[in-house]
Protein backbone atom coordinates (compact mmCIF):
# COMPACT_ATOMS: atom_id res chain seq x y z
CA UNK A 1 0.00 0.00 0.00
CA UNK A 2 0.99 3.60 -0.58
CA UNK A 3 0.94 6.25 2.15
CA UNK A 4 2.20 9.81 2.37
CA UNK A 5 3.46 11.87 5.28
CA UNK A 6 1.72 15.21 5.03
CA UNK A 7 3.82 18.38 5.13
CA UNK A 8 4.20 19.92 8.60
CA UNK A 9 2.94 23.31 7.39
CA UNK A 10 -0.45 22.07 6.18
CA UNK A 11 -3.53 23.27 8.07
CA UNK A 12 -5.23 19.87 8.26
CA UNK A 13 -3.39 17.01 9.99
CA UNK A 14 0.16 18.29 9.42
CA UNK A 15 2.83 15.61 9.77
CA UNK A 16 0.32 12.73 9.74
CA UNK A 17 0.69 9.57 7.66
CA UNK A 18 -2.36 9.08 5.46
CA UNK A 19 -3.60 7.92 2.10
CA UNK A 20 -3.50 10.58 -0.63
CA UNK A 21 -6.78 12.40 -1.12
CA UNK A 22 -8.62 15.55 -0.21
CA UNK A 23 -11.93 17.37 0.01
CA UNK A 24 -14.85 17.35 -2.39
CA UNK A 25 -14.95 20.65 -4.29
CA UNK A 26 -18.00 22.37 -5.76
CA UNK A 27 -16.82 21.43 -9.25
CA UNK A 28 -16.91 17.75 -8.26
CA UNK A 29 -20.65 17.72 -7.55
CA UNK A 30 -22.51 15.14 -9.69
CA UNK A 31 -26.05 13.84 -9.96
CA UNK A 32 -25.40 11.20 -7.30
CA UNK A 33 -23.16 10.99 -4.26
CA UNK A 34 -21.24 8.16 -5.93
CA UNK A 35 -20.50 10.33 -8.98
CA UNK A 36 -19.42 13.22 -6.77
CA UNK A 37 -17.03 11.09 -4.74
CA UNK A 38 -15.49 9.41 -7.78
CA UNK A 39 -14.98 12.75 -9.56
CA UNK A 40 -13.24 14.09 -6.45
CA UNK A 41 -11.11 10.94 -6.24
CA UNK A 42 -9.96 11.25 -9.87
CA UNK A 43 -9.16 14.95 -9.49
CA UNK A 44 -7.26 14.60 -6.19
CA UNK A 45 -5.13 11.67 -7.40
CA UNK A 46 -4.25 13.54 -10.58
CA UNK A 47 -3.30 16.67 -8.60
CA UNK A 48 -1.28 14.87 -5.91
CA UNK A 49 0.23 11.90 -7.78
CA UNK A 50 -0.02 12.72 -11.51
CA UNK A 51 -2.18 9.63 -12.23
CA UNK A 52 -5.26 9.73 -14.47
CA UNK A 53 -7.52 7.08 -12.95
CA UNK A 54 -10.24 7.55 -15.59
CA UNK A 55 -7.86 6.69 -18.42
CA UNK A 56 -6.37 3.75 -16.50
CA UNK A 57 -9.88 2.41 -15.85
CA UNK A 58 -10.81 2.68 -19.53
CA UNK A 59 -7.72 0.62 -20.36
CA UNK A 60 -8.62 -1.95 -17.68
CA UNK A 61 -5.23 -1.37 -16.05
CA UNK A 62 -6.64 -0.80 -12.54
CA UNK A 63 -9.53 -1.82 -10.32
CA UNK A 64 -11.30 0.71 -8.07
CA UNK A 65 -13.62 -0.15 -5.19
CA UNK A 66 -15.10 1.74 -2.22
CA UNK A 67 -13.91 -0.13 0.87
CA UNK A 68 -14.71 2.04 3.88
CA UNK A 69 -16.42 5.13 5.26
CA UNK A 70 -15.73 6.96 8.52
CA UNK A 71 -17.35 10.02 10.11
CA UNK A 72 -15.51 12.28 12.52
CA UNK A 73 -16.69 11.64 16.11
CA UNK A 74 -19.54 13.58 17.69
CA UNK A 75 -17.18 15.32 20.16
CA UNK A 76 -15.25 16.86 17.27
CA UNK A 77 -16.52 20.39 16.47
CA UNK A 78 -15.65 19.81 12.79
CA UNK A 79 -17.84 16.97 11.47
CA UNK A 80 -17.11 15.38 8.10
CA UNK A 81 -17.25 12.05 6.29
CA UNK A 82 -14.23 10.31 4.79
CA UNK A 83 -14.57 7.70 2.05
CA UNK A 84 -11.78 5.22 1.32
CA UNK A 85 -11.23 3.78 -2.15
CA UNK A 86 -8.88 0.94 -2.97
CA UNK A 87 -7.12 1.33 -6.31
CA UNK A 88 -5.38 -1.89 -7.33
CA UNK A 89 -2.45 -2.02 -9.78
CA UNK A 90 -0.64 -5.00 -11.33
CA UNK A 91 2.66 -3.23 -10.67
CA UNK A 92 3.80 -0.15 -8.78
CA UNK A 93 3.01 2.90 -10.96
CA UNK A 94 5.23 5.88 -11.65
CA UNK A 95 4.06 8.80 -9.50
CA UNK A 96 4.63 12.56 -9.68
CA UNK A 97 4.32 13.66 -6.07
CA UNK A 98 3.05 17.14 -5.13
CA UNK A 99 5.72 18.45 -2.75
CA UNK A 100 3.33 21.15 -1.50
CA UNK A 101 1.31 18.36 0.13
CA UNK A 102 3.77 15.51 0.63
CA UNK A 103 6.85 15.44 2.86
CA UNK A 104 7.56 11.69 2.43
CA UNK A 105 5.86 9.01 0.34
CA UNK A 106 6.27 5.29 0.77
CA UNK A 107 5.14 1.91 -0.49
CA UNK A 108 5.12 -0.75 2.22
CA UNK A 109 3.12 -3.59 3.75
CA UNK A 110 0.14 -2.53 5.89
CA UNK A 111 1.60 -4.29 8.93
CA UNK A 112 4.84 -2.29 8.63
CA UNK A 113 2.97 1.02 8.69
CA UNK A 114 0.99 -0.20 11.70
CA UNK A 115 4.19 -1.29 13.44
CA UNK A 116 5.68 2.18 12.92
CA UNK A 117 2.60 3.68 14.51
CA UNK A 118 2.72 1.26 17.45
CA UNK A 119 6.40 2.12 17.97
CA UNK A 120 5.45 5.79 18.28
CA UNK A 121 7.19 6.81 15.05
CA UNK A 122 4.19 7.73 12.88
CA UNK A 123 1.30 10.09 13.59
CA UNK A 124 -1.84 8.40 12.27
CA UNK A 125 -5.58 8.80 12.86
CA UNK A 126 -7.76 5.84 13.78
CA UNK A 127 -9.66 5.44 10.44
CA UNK A 128 -6.36 5.11 8.54
CA UNK A 129 -5.22 2.39 10.93
CA UNK A 130 -8.56 0.58 10.63
CA UNK A 131 -8.38 0.56 6.84
CA UNK A 132 -4.77 -0.69 6.94
CA UNK A 133 -5.88 -3.57 9.17
CA UNK A 134 -8.77 -4.23 6.81
CA UNK A 135 -6.42 -4.41 3.80
CA UNK A 136 -3.95 -6.58 5.73
CA UNK A 137 -6.74 -9.11 6.29
CA UNK A 138 -7.44 -9.08 2.54
CA UNK A 139 -11.00 -7.80 2.98
CA UNK A 140 -12.56 -5.86 0.09
CA UNK A 141 -16.03 -5.82 1.65
CA UNK A 142 -17.29 -2.30 2.40
CA UNK A 143 -17.09 -1.32 6.08
CA UNK A 144 -18.91 1.62 7.68
CA UNK A 145 -16.79 2.52 10.71
CA UNK A 146 -19.46 4.89 12.05
CA UNK A 147 -21.07 1.91 13.74
CA UNK A 148 -17.84 0.66 15.31
CA UNK A 149 -16.95 3.25 17.94
CA UNK A 150 -14.33 1.66 20.18
CA UNK A 151 -14.46 3.97 23.22
CA UNK A 152 -17.41 5.21 25.22
CA UNK A 153 -15.38 8.21 26.39
CA UNK A 154 -13.85 10.70 23.92
CA UNK A 155 -10.30 9.48 23.34
CA UNK A 156 -7.78 9.33 20.51
CA UNK A 157 -4.33 7.75 20.16
CA UNK A 158 -2.19 9.98 17.90
CA UNK A 159 0.93 7.84 18.48
CA UNK A 160 1.19 4.28 19.72
CA UNK A 161 0.89 4.17 23.52
CA UNK A 162 0.08 7.88 23.89
CA UNK A 163 -3.60 8.37 24.69
CA UNK A 164 -5.50 11.65 24.67
CA UNK A 165 -8.75 11.72 26.64
CA UNK A 166 -10.91 14.81 26.16
CA UNK A 167 -13.12 15.65 29.16
CA UNK A 168 -15.37 18.69 29.00
CA UNK A 169 -13.68 21.39 31.10
CA UNK A 170 -14.17 24.95 32.32
CA UNK A 171 -11.78 26.33 29.75
CA UNK A 172 -11.69 29.52 27.68
CA UNK A 173 -14.00 29.59 24.61
CA UNK A 174 -13.96 28.61 21.81
CA UNK A 175 -12.34 25.53 23.39
CA UNK A 176 -14.65 23.32 25.46
CA UNK A 177 -12.32 20.45 26.40
CA UNK A 178 -8.87 20.08 27.95
CA UNK A 179 -6.75 17.13 26.85
CA UNK A 180 -6.00 14.56 29.54
CA UNK A 181 -2.97 12.53 28.47
CA UNK A 182 -2.17 8.98 29.51
CA UNK A 183 1.13 7.21 28.79
CA UNK A 184 3.82 5.03 30.33
CA UNK A 185 5.34 1.57 29.90
CA UNK A 186 5.30 -0.03 33.35
CA UNK A 187 4.37 3.12 35.26
CA UNK A 188 1.34 4.90 33.79
CA UNK A 189 0.75 8.60 34.37
CA UNK A 190 -2.13 10.91 33.51
CA UNK A 191 -1.68 14.61 32.83
CA UNK A 192 -4.28 17.33 33.53
CA UNK A 193 -7.52 15.51 34.34
CA UNK A 194 -9.92 18.45 34.81
CA UNK A 195 -13.60 17.53 34.31
CA UNK A 196 -15.88 20.57 34.42
CA UNK A 197 -18.50 19.20 36.83
CA UNK A 198 -19.51 16.17 38.89
CA UNK A 199 -21.22 14.41 35.98
CA UNK A 200 -18.13 14.72 33.78
CA UNK A 201 -16.00 13.67 36.75
CA UNK A 202 -17.94 10.43 37.11
CA UNK A 203 -17.65 9.67 33.38
CA UNK A 204 -13.88 10.21 33.44
CA UNK A 205 -13.50 8.28 36.69
CA UNK A 206 -15.32 5.29 35.19
CA UNK A 207 -12.87 5.32 32.27
CA UNK A 208 -9.75 5.73 34.42
CA UNK A 209 -10.77 2.87 36.71
CA UNK A 210 -10.26 0.52 33.75
CA UNK A 211 -6.52 1.37 33.78
CA UNK A 212 -3.77 0.86 36.35
CA UNK A 213 -2.53 4.39 36.94
CA UNK A 214 0.50 5.27 39.08
CA UNK A 215 0.49 9.07 39.32
CA UNK A 216 -1.41 12.21 38.34
CA UNK A 217 0.46 15.22 36.96
CA UNK A 218 -0.74 18.82 36.67
CA UNK A 219 0.94 21.00 34.03
CA UNK A 220 0.04 24.34 35.68
CA UNK A 221 -2.38 26.01 38.04
CA UNK A 222 -5.12 27.29 35.73
CA UNK A 223 -8.56 25.82 36.54
CA UNK A 224 -9.04 23.91 33.28
CA UNK A 225 -5.94 21.85 34.10
CA UNK A 226 -6.48 20.84 37.72
CA UNK A 227 -10.17 21.00 38.64
CA UNK A 228 -11.17 17.89 40.62
CA UNK A 229 -7.70 16.34 40.12
CA UNK A 230 -7.15 16.21 43.93
CA UNK A 231 -10.47 14.35 44.20
CA UNK A 232 -9.21 11.81 41.67
CA UNK A 233 -6.00 11.44 43.69
CA UNK A 234 -7.98 10.75 46.85
CA UNK A 235 -10.43 8.37 45.18
CA UNK A 236 -7.78 6.41 43.24
CA UNK A 237 -5.17 6.75 46.02
CA UNK A 238 -2.58 8.32 43.70
CA UNK A 239 0.22 10.84 44.28
CA UNK A 240 0.04 14.24 42.61
CA UNK A 241 2.96 15.88 40.81
CA UNK A 242 2.80 19.66 40.36
CA UNK A 243 5.22 22.58 40.26
CA UNK A 244 5.89 24.30 43.57
CA UNK A 245 4.76 27.59 42.05
CA UNK A 246 1.41 26.11 40.94
CA UNK A 247 0.97 24.41 44.32
CA UNK A 248 1.47 27.68 46.21
CA UNK A 249 -0.87 29.61 43.92
CA UNK A 250 -3.61 26.99 44.37
CA UNK A 251 -3.22 27.02 48.14
CA UNK A 252 -3.88 30.79 48.03
CA UNK A 253 -6.79 30.52 45.59
CA UNK A 254 -8.44 27.29 46.77
CA UNK A 255 -7.49 27.13 50.43
CA UNK A 256 -5.00 25.03 52.40
CA UNK A 257 -7.37 22.03 52.39
CA UNK A 258 -7.40 21.73 48.60
CA UNK A 259 -4.65 19.10 48.70
CA UNK A 260 -5.71 17.52 51.99
CA UNK A 261 -4.88 13.80 52.16
CA UNK A 262 -3.05 13.99 48.83
CA UNK A 263 0.60 12.95 48.54
CA UNK A 264 2.15 15.91 46.71
CA UNK A 265 5.50 15.90 44.87
CA UNK A 266 7.03 18.98 43.25
CA UNK A 267 8.03 18.86 39.59
CA UNK A 268 11.48 20.11 38.59
CA UNK A 269 13.13 20.66 35.24
CA UNK A 270 14.39 17.43 33.58
CA UNK A 271 12.61 15.25 36.17
CA UNK A 272 11.97 11.74 34.78
CA UNK A 273 8.29 10.87 35.26
CA UNK A 274 7.99 7.54 33.47
CA UNK A 275 9.13 5.70 30.33
CA UNK A 276 7.29 5.44 27.02
CA UNK A 277 8.33 2.86 24.43
CA UNK A 278 11.55 2.50 26.44
CA UNK A 279 12.36 6.21 26.41
CA UNK A 280 12.42 8.50 29.44
CA UNK A 281 9.63 11.08 29.61
CA UNK A 282 10.81 14.26 31.33
CA UNK A 283 9.13 17.30 32.84
CA UNK A 284 10.39 20.46 31.09
CA UNK A 285 9.85 23.91 32.61
CA UNK A 286 8.28 26.19 29.98
CA UNK A 287 7.07 29.33 31.84
CA UNK A 288 5.47 32.40 30.33
CA UNK A 289 1.82 31.48 30.01
CA UNK A 290 2.10 30.56 33.69
CA UNK A 291 5.20 30.73 35.88
CA UNK A 292 4.75 27.14 37.03
CA UNK A 293 3.95 25.79 33.57
CA UNK A 294 5.56 22.42 32.67
CA UNK A 295 5.60 20.45 29.44
CA UNK A 296 6.40 16.77 29.00
CA UNK A 297 8.97 15.48 26.54
CA UNK A 298 9.90 12.01 25.32
CA UNK A 299 13.69 11.82 25.33
CA UNK A 300 13.80 10.19 21.89
CA UNK A 301 12.27 13.49 20.66
CA UNK A 302 9.20 11.80 19.18
CA UNK A 303 6.82 14.20 20.93
CA UNK A 304 6.48 17.11 23.31
CA UNK A 305 3.26 17.79 25.21
CA UNK A 306 3.45 21.59 25.32
CA UNK A 307 0.32 22.32 27.37
CA UNK A 308 -0.78 25.89 26.73
CA UNK A 309 2.33 26.96 24.81
CA UNK A 310 0.01 27.03 21.81
CA UNK A 311 -3.61 26.07 21.29
CA UNK A 312 -5.18 24.15 18.48
CA UNK A 313 -8.47 25.79 19.52
CA UNK A 314 -8.33 29.49 20.43
CA UNK A 315 -5.33 31.61 21.44
CA UNK A 316 -2.92 31.38 24.37
CA UNK A 317 -3.31 34.11 27.00
CA UNK A 318 -0.11 35.52 28.53
CA UNK A 319 -1.42 37.72 31.30
CA UNK A 320 -1.98 38.25 34.99
CA UNK A 321 0.68 38.07 37.67
CA UNK A 322 1.68 34.59 36.46
CA UNK A 323 2.22 35.62 32.82
CA UNK A 324 5.47 36.89 31.32
CA UNK A 325 5.80 37.54 27.58
CA UNK A 326 9.61 37.35 27.54
CA UNK A 327 9.59 33.97 29.27
CA UNK A 328 6.80 32.80 26.98
CA UNK A 329 8.86 33.63 23.89
CA UNK A 330 11.90 31.92 25.42
CA UNK A 331 9.83 28.80 26.09
CA UNK A 332 8.67 28.76 22.48
CA UNK A 333 12.30 28.97 21.35
CA UNK A 334 13.31 26.17 23.73
CA UNK A 335 10.88 23.71 22.15
CA UNK A 336 11.57 24.93 18.62
CA UNK A 337 15.28 24.26 19.12
CA UNK A 338 14.55 20.74 20.40
CA UNK A 339 12.57 20.16 17.17
CA UNK A 340 10.46 17.19 18.34
CA UNK A 341 8.64 15.00 15.84
CA UNK A 342 5.31 16.46 16.93
CA UNK A 343 3.94 18.93 19.47
CA UNK A 344 0.72 18.26 21.37
CA UNK A 345 -1.32 21.07 22.96
CA UNK A 346 -3.78 20.97 25.83
CA UNK A 347 -6.55 22.02 23.45
CA UNK A 348 -6.57 20.42 19.99
CA UNK A 349 -4.69 17.59 18.30
CA UNK A 350 -1.03 16.68 17.86
CA UNK A 351 0.71 18.53 15.02
CA UNK A 352 3.79 17.34 13.15
CA UNK A 353 7.06 19.21 13.70
CA UNK A 354 7.35 22.67 15.24
CA UNK A 355 5.94 24.74 12.38
CA UNK A 356 3.00 25.88 14.54
CA UNK A 357 5.41 27.09 17.25
CA UNK A 358 7.52 28.97 14.71
CA UNK A 359 4.41 30.69 13.34
CA UNK A 360 3.23 31.47 16.90
CA UNK A 361 6.62 33.00 17.74
CA UNK A 362 6.61 35.12 14.57
CA UNK A 363 3.04 36.24 15.19
CA UNK A 364 3.80 37.30 18.77
CA UNK A 365 6.73 39.42 17.62
CA UNK A 366 4.61 40.94 14.86
CA UNK A 367 1.82 41.73 17.32
CA UNK A 368 4.38 43.29 19.66
CA UNK A 369 5.62 45.56 16.89
CA UNK A 370 2.03 46.68 16.32
CA UNK A 371 1.58 47.41 20.03
CA UNK A 372 4.86 49.37 20.07
CA UNK A 373 3.75 51.45 17.10
CA UNK A 374 0.41 52.21 18.77
CA UNK A 375 2.23 53.31 21.94
CA UNK A 376 4.36 55.70 19.90
CA UNK A 377 1.16 57.25 18.60
CA UNK A 378 -0.09 57.76 22.17
CA UNK A 379 -2.84 55.12 22.11
CA UNK A 380 -4.33 53.89 25.39
CA UNK A 381 -4.64 50.15 26.06
CA UNK A 382 -8.34 50.23 25.16
CA UNK A 383 -7.55 52.06 21.91
CA UNK A 384 -4.88 49.47 21.07
CA UNK A 385 -7.42 46.74 21.77
CA UNK A 386 -9.94 48.30 19.38
CA UNK A 387 -7.25 48.87 16.76
CA UNK A 388 -5.69 45.39 16.78
CA UNK A 389 -8.57 43.15 17.85
CA UNK A 390 -11.53 44.83 16.18
CA UNK A 391 -12.83 41.53 14.77
CA UNK A 392 -12.96 39.30 17.86
CA UNK A 393 -16.08 38.59 19.99
CA UNK A 394 -16.66 40.86 22.97
CA UNK A 395 -16.62 37.83 25.30
CA UNK A 396 -12.89 37.19 24.71
CA UNK A 397 -11.64 40.78 24.46
CA UNK A 398 -10.47 40.65 28.07
CA UNK A 399 -8.00 37.90 27.10
CA UNK A 400 -6.69 39.95 24.18
CA UNK A 401 -6.31 42.91 26.55
CA UNK A 402 -4.23 40.74 28.91
CA UNK A 403 -1.90 39.88 26.01
CA UNK A 404 -1.54 43.56 25.11
CA UNK A 405 -0.66 44.41 28.70
CA UNK A 406 2.01 41.66 28.69
CA UNK A 407 3.49 43.04 25.49
CA UNK A 408 3.57 46.54 27.00
CA UNK A 409 5.37 45.28 30.12
CA UNK A 410 7.94 43.54 27.91
CA UNK A 411 8.39 46.67 25.75
CA UNK A 412 8.90 48.85 28.83
CA UNK A 413 11.34 46.37 30.34
CA UNK A 414 13.41 45.54 27.25
CA UNK A 415 13.00 48.71 25.25
CA UNK A 416 11.89 46.69 22.23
Amino acid sequence: VYLIKRQNFLRAFPGYWAFPGGKVDKKDIGQTNEQTLFTALVREIKEELGLDLSTLLEKNEIQVSLVAKATSPDYNPYRYETYFYQVSFDEIPSLIVDSKEVLIDKWDLPKNFLNQFDAGDYLMVAPIRKVLKQIEKGSLKFVDYDNQRENEYPMIEPLGGLYQYMPLSNTVPPASRTNCFLFGDNETVIVDPSPKNKDEYQLLLKELKKIKINKIIISHHHPDHHEQAPDLCRELKLPLFISEDSYNRLIVKKGKNYFENVEVHFLYDQMILTYWRGHAVKAIHIPGHDEGHFGFWSENNAWFIVGDLFQGVGTVVVGGEEGDMTKYLESLKKVIQLNPGCVIPSHGIALGGVHILEKTYEHRLYRESQVAECLKQGFSIDQILDQLYFDIPLSIKKYAKANIESHIRRIEKTGV
